[in-house]
């Protein structure tokens, strides 16, 4: 009988272990201080997207794997955050791929003028579209999620720009390759910099406009320097959140299912759509502002713009077929995601 209680009770002690061992598993592995690197403000929506991200990490890893965020290029600059998560001076980062003109060819469609209509949707179907194509493009990295602002446009400090014709002899600093490519086709001088360096260049005179978009241009400061705004959803930027591999692989398995469940499809959505709101609430804020003259343009001027915009088409397609990849296809699918999505232009 003794026995018979022992084994039972050995029994429900090994039962109990074994239905607490998922928990117990995340108590006991090792603690990761992740370091979260952005180029942006603190101010900017993305400070608190990523602060958010780093508090549902530590959360649903039971304090196991919690996180800091460094915004305003304080671990590296921002073209350079890409190779500072493979290189692992940062845990994640948040990338722009379009300031490597030519490195990550597949998500440059995102890029091309008149495709994607919205911040939010836009997002969530660039996101659901990309990851099939993440692991190679940015095999350097764990790819964690990608996202776009809402549509920016032209943003001048001497003239309106109407058609494409006012781009000619202008110097422009572009928001990524696509849009450099554009200003160049139409006899333009592109100004390169990154976001945070836009507002000095204009007031220095090293350029005469810039495309950005709305809520950002106050952020930045780039409305003490700018008078004129072309009221058109022209374009919009590609970004990411990518994730150093070595790091990933150091966690338990526990802690990678907690990292893969914040790299995903909503979390896309959830990192995107406050900051889409902010930029858009940026036009109503200039249109209020008598220091700055926001503008429309005709139909006919916007039939211009986008039959100027057609030719990038192809500059994409053959970027992408030197990568070995199939244009066609590709753009197929990201069409139908924008569609399915209600994001389509």
């Amino acid at each position: 009988m003794k026995t018979r209680v022992t084994g039972c009770i050995t029994t429900a002690v090994l039962a109990a272990a074994l239905l607490g061992s998922a928990p117990l598993a995340l108590a006991q592995d090792k603690t990761f201080e992740l370091k979260l690197a952005h180029w942006v403000p603190p101010s900017h929506p993305l400070q608190k997207a990523l602060e958010e991200w780093g508090a549902s990490v530590e959360k649903a890893s039971n304090g196991t794997i919690k996180s800091k965020v460094y915004p305003s290029q304080q671990l590296g600059k921002a073209f350079d955050h890409y190779d500072m998560a493979r290189d692992g001076i940062a845990d994640l980062t948040y990338i722009n791929p379009g300031y490597q003109p030519g490195r990550f060819p597949i998500i440059g469609a995102g890029e091309l003028p008149f495709l994607i209509s919205n911040g939010k949707s836009g997002s969530q179907a660039l996101d659901a579209w990309y990851r099939k194509y993440a692991e190679k493009e940015m095999k350097d990295v764990k790819f964690c999620l990608a996202f776009v602002h809402d549509p920016g446009s032209f943003h001048s400090k001497t003239k309106k720009i109407l058609v494409p014709a006012d781009i000619k002899g202008m110097k422009i600093r572009p928001a990524h390759a696509t849009m450099a490519t554009l200003v160049t086709q139409l006899g333009g001088t592109n100004v390169q910099s990154s976001a945070p360096e836009v507002r000095d260049i204009l007031d220095k005179g090293v350029a005469d406009a810039v495309t950005f978009p709305w809520g950002s241009v106050p952020l930045f400061g780039i409305d003490k320097v700018t008078k004129y705004h072309m009221d058109v959803p022209l374009y919009v930027t590609t970004f990411a959140f990518v994730f150093n591999k070595d790091k990933y692989a150091q966690m338990s398995a526990a802690q990678k299912k907690v990292i893969d469940a914040h790299c995903n499809n909503e979390w896309a959505g959830k990192v995107a759509g406050p900051w889409a709101d902010f930029e858009h609430n940026g036009v109503a804020k200039l249109k209020a502002d008598p220091a700055h003259e926001v503008y429309t343009i005709t139909p006919a001027q916007l039939a211009e713009w986008k039959k100027a915009a057609d030719p990038l088409q192809k500059t994409w397609a053959d970027n992408v077929k030197k990568a070995g990849g199939d244009p066609d296809t590709i753009m197929k699918e990201l069409k139908a995601q924008l569609a399915k999505s209600n994001a389509a232009y």
